[in-house]
């Protein structure tokens, strides 16, 4: 049985939300853990309850910790080496499907000439 597209929008009924919103906690911790046991890294997630006056931490405060002073210790320089705007994004991929576009049309050529 197929699930139905669910529409993203504000829940205006607050018992309602309170149980999306456990649902979905749970769902991304769930995916996070994934993540880390199978790529084999360093996975954290800080979560700001509307509920509580304090953000929800996972896995645990410590390892959230550790995670984010090795983060802090990385040099400015390598952090910035793969981060990317969005015009630097669209141009690099505009600049790929161009090329991919000259290949293709190379071959076509090539294919109309045999």
């Amino acid at each position: 049985m197929t699930r139905k597209k669910v529409k993203l929008a504000y829940i205006t009924n607050d018992s309602t939300r309170k149980a999306t919103y456990k649902k979905r906690i749970k769902g991304l911790k769930n995916k996070i853990r994934e993540l880390s046991t199978l790529c084999g890294i360093d996975t954290c997630a800080i979560m700001y309850n509307p509920y509580k006056s304090q953000p929800e931490v996972w896995p645990s405060p410590v390892v959230v910790q550790q995670i984010l002073s090795k983060l802090k210790t990385i040099p400015e320089m390598e952090k910035s080496k793969n981060m990317m705007n969005q015009k630097t994004f669209l141009s690099q991929k505009i600049t790929k499907v161009a090329e991919q576009l000259k290949k293709h049309c190379k071959e076509n050529w090539e294919n109309e000439i045999t």
